[in-house]
């Protein structure tokens, strides 16, 4: 079973994504790159020698232990396809975890949980017993609004 399929497998447990457009690249144990250009692997790997590349593709998610945990760009991309471990938030709720805070809600369910409001995916949350755990970049959160 090649990598992609793998990682297929696992998303489809995860949130029953089924098939991934395009190539994921993996750098190094455990970011995950999707590139939906025109190169196959070989071309990549070709480029790769060629120049200096630093990364290609978007960055989709990361493997961690057993689980994946999509990016926000990596949530939007396959929001068609999420059909499962999916987290609704209130507005409230939405303005707290964008600020990049953990949200202290008792979902049932733990592990990896992909975070939406309306139909806005937010990339993933990773459910305890008592809270959702937040990992937006602080380069990406929003601002308090305090005055």
């Amino acid at each position: 079973m090649t990598e992609k399929k793998k990682i297929e497998k696992k998303l489809n447990e995860q949130f029953g994504i089924e098939n991934i457009e395009g190539s994921l690249i993996r750098i190094g144990e455990e970011k995950l790159f999707l590139f939906q250009g025109d190169f196959n692997e070989e071309k990549l790997k070709l480029l790769e020698e060629q120049a200096q590349l630093e990364r290609v593709g978007i960055y989709f998610g990361k493997i961690q232990g057993n689980e994946i945990r999509l990016s926000i760009e990596g949530s939007q991309i396959l929001k068609k396809q999420i059909k499962k471990n999916i987290f609704e938030l209130t507005w409230g709720q939405t303005e707290q975890w964008m600020m990049g805070r953990e949200l202290n809600i008792q979902t049932g369910k733990r592990g990896f949980l992909v975070i939406k409001y309306g139909g806005d995916f937010l990339g993933c949350g990773k459910a305890s017993e008592n809270k959702i755990g937040n990992f937006i970049p602080k380069t990406r959160r929003l601002k308090n609004k305090k005055i």
